[in-house]
């Protein structure tokens, strides 16, 4: 199979010459600005989709608020706001995105989860977040988003500065198949073209392997297949404990 696969992808890559010309020549950074509007349109299908897995990740999140009675929640790569409507009533909520084109659907979409209170949205990348200080915030949230940094460690890293004590990292995100399956070739050899249309996101890696080697306390991960397209079926759900 494997050299099935390298074949297919060499094809695969051939026919996407068209578009590694696109983004050789910076036309790529357009579909930056249209990319937040595509996914506010399939945010709620794709909650609808996976409705319950979201419920079972966040169930534990009220028992992370701090000694006061309040939770900060800090997400990353927080997009259109799709998860807002799963977070506890009376929670201040931090998004963070690369992407400065979401703010407008962002705010549209607190304003329909009038339940949270909205601190701010700051434009940054997962690998640098500088702007927020060391063990402030109560809870981060990052779903399908570790499929796209550059950098998992040392997201994973910042994820770890900022929390408080005893706070949690909550995750949801979708994972390379069984080698054995053809869920894995596929998502091999459709790679080049995957990461193009939606937005630098590559199936093919083993993020859970960056989660054991964090330095959390505790780490709750489970792998699951959730009621997706194949490509993007095989997932892991948890959250780890500074």
């Amino acid at each position: 199979m494997s050299f099935l696969m390298r074949f297919c992808t060499c094809v695969v890559n051939v026919l996407c010459l068209p578009l590694h010309l696109i983004y050789a020549v910076g036309l790529y950074a357009l579909y930056k600005r249209f990319f937040p509007c595509w996914m506010y349109r399939i945010a709620k299908n794709m909650n609808q989709r996976i409705y319950s897995k979201k419920k079972e990740l966040f169930l534990n999140l009220p028992e992370f608020k701090n000694p006061d009675g309040q939770l900060t929640i800090l997400e990353i790569g927080c997009g259109t706001g799709a998860n807002f409507e799963f977070y506890p009533p009376g929670s201040k909520v931090i998004c963070t995105d690369p992407n400065p084109h979401f703010e407008k659907y962002l705010e549209k979409n607190m304003g329909e989860n009038d339940h949270l209170k909205y601190d701010r949205f700051i434009v940054t990348c997962g690998e640098d977040m500088g702007s927020v200080e060391d063990e402030s915030v109560d809870a981060v949230v990052i779903t399908h988003v570790l499929c796209s940094v550059r950098n998992i460690k040392q997201t994973l890293r910042e994820v770890h500065r900022i929390l408080r004590p005893g706070g949690a990292y909550f995750f949801l995100e979708h994972v390379v198949a069984d080698a054995s399956t053809w869920t894995y070739f596929f998502q091999h050899v459709l790679l080049p073209a995957w990461c193009y249309l939606s937005h630098g996101c590559e199936v093919t890696r083993e993020t859970w392997k960056y989660l054991e080697a964090a330095p959390f306390s505790e780490l709750k991960l489970r792998h699951i297949e959730a009621p997706m397209m194949f490509l993007v079926k095989p997932h892991i759900i948890g959250y780890a404990v500074k």
